[in-house]
Parts: structure tokens; sequence; C-alpha cells
């Protein structure tokens, strides 16, 4: 059984989707794990990870949509607003989805389906650097 761990940091552009399943990819080839899991979790309260379509951009954006009308910025109930008014609509994006994903791993490559990739979820409006973990468990 081999066990690899790696984190890597991404840069945000704000509210919306990144793809990082090219680096997720780059650590699972340099595990040398040929079956297994690879595990991704994002250390953050107000980003998160999902597995999304990676061909058509637009499905990626009706996704954000969705969240902004689902969790709007403007509700006035709110009471953790000490960072802004996407503060408390963040980390409530993030509970909805989640903080981590597993793949598995087949012939030393993940088995994303031919439409899927990974990716960080930014809910807040402003840049953030994200820390990401990636474990790799197999044989």
């Amino acid at each position: 059984m081999k066990a690899h761990a790696e984190e890597f940091s991404i840069r945000t552009h704000g509210k919306g989707t990144t793809e990082i399943t090219r680096e997720v990819s780059a650590i699972v080839a340099r595990s040398g794990v040929s079956t297994g899991t690879v595990t991704v979790f994002i250390k953050h309260t107000s980003a998160s990870l999902v597995i999304m379509e990676n061909a058509d951009p637009s499905a990626r954006r009706d996704l954000e949509q969705f969240f902004e009308k689902l969790v709007p910025e403007t509700t006035p109930w709110f009471i953790h607003t000490q960072e802004g008014p996407d503060d408390m609509p963040s980390h409530i994006r993030m509970a909805l989805t989640r903080t981590s994903e597993v793949i598995p791993v087949m012939h030393g490559r993940m088995t994303l389906g031919t439409w899927q990739g990974i990716f960080l979820f930014e809910h807040r409006r402003d840049r953030h650097q994200r820390e990401i973990a990636v474990s790799v468990i197999g044989v």
C-alpha cells in the first residue's frame, strides 16, 4: 500500500469556478499509485470543491448564477457580516456544496468521466489564495 500527500495553492479571480483537474492529475501521477483513490480537500470555509462539466463553461456560469439566487448577499437577517455582505453567503454556499472530493484511481489516472473536471468554487467577491490538500492512497 502506498500513501502520497501534497498541497498546492491557487489564486482565484473572485466568485466563480477555477478548474484544478490538471494540478490534481499531476499529483496522482507523481504518487506512483496505480489503483486506489485520490482525496482532494479545500482548507477554507468560504470556498468549496465541485465536480462539474468541463466542456461548456456556460454550465458553470449557470451553477454560479443559481447560487447567487439561492443565497443572495442581500439577505437582511444575516448576522455574520464582519467581512462584508458576501461573508455569510459564502459560508452557506460552502456548506451546501463540498469541501472534499474522492475520486477512484485506475491505471494510474483519475477515473473522471469524459466531461467531468474538478473545480474550486470561490464564493467570495475578492481574489483569494486558496490551499488544496491532496492525498493518494492505493497500490
